[in-house]
């Protein structure tokens, strides 16, 4: 019975799952137009902001391993120094990558003053991290890494860096493919069924419990057609 108790708990592990994520994406699809100073300080999950200023040629990163349409590629995240605020990351999109990683594609940057758009967002800092800690080479440029470390780029890049980062609006002509953003790998229905399918398999566990335990207490003359039913007493 304890595997059906722990089954059914992961059941309703993920409807908080789905509760969380459904949370999420309404902020995410309700992001208000800030001024990126204000979102800031807002400091809201999401905000869409729209920011004047030029690309840092000098610094650029591929974070490595990002899917696109089942093809292994890179997340382009170029150095923007807006007009009114200390620079940050910005998102420009998805790049294919060869296997092997010593021949890496370009990912020109645009010259002069631009105007952005996008989605300002805390950066995702997952990723696979084996060995030492992934050291940052300016005279390497793009920059390889596995995994976002904020901390460690901007000790890199600048201590004002800023620790968000802007995801490139789909329509911008400075960004590259993928950019259909999404704030979740996981969404809501997905959740959903996971946690059907784990009260499913409590419900089984439970049913295969009672159906074994009426068996042995047939067997053991505990049940009806044992030495102790009522047939059995009338007979004496």
């Amino acid at each position: 019975m304890s595997l059906a108790v722990f089954s059914a708990w992961l059941g309703f592990w993920q409807l908080e799952r789905m509760d969380l994520k459904q949370q999420l994406i309404d902020q995410f699809q309700n992001a208000p137009d800030m001024e990126l100073s204000r979102a800031i300080e807002a400091d809201n999950k999401y905000s869409r902001v729209r920011v004047p200023g030029h690309y840092d040629p000098d610094w650029q990163f591929f974070i490595d391993n990002k899917i696109l349409d089942g093809n292994v590629g890179v997340h382009v995240l170029s150095l923007f120094r807006p007009d009114y605020s200390d620079p940050i990351l910005v998102n420009r999109g998805w790049l294919p990558v060869p296997a092997d990683r010593r021949s890496l594609p370009t990912a020109p940057v645009p010259e002069g003053k631009v105007v952005i758009k996008g989605l300002l967002a805390r950066p995702n800092e997952d990723g696979v991290r084996l060995g030492e800690t992934q050291s940052i080479n300016a005279s390497s440029q793009p920059i390889l890494l596995t995994y976002m470390n904020m901390n460690a780029i901007a000790a890199a890049v600048d201590p004002r860096l800023l620790p968000q980062v802007i995801l490139l609006d789909p329509d911008d002509a400075t960004g590259f493919s993928g950019r259909e953003w999404q704030p979740a790998v996981i969404l809501p229905p997905q959740h959903k069924a996971y946690a059907v399918q784990w009260f499913a398999l409590s419900i089984a566990i439970i049913i295969m419990w009672i159906t074994l335990s009426y068996k042995s207490a047939r067997k053991n003359g505990l049940a009806v057609g044992g030495s102790n039913s009522p047939d059995s007493l009338a007979d004496k």
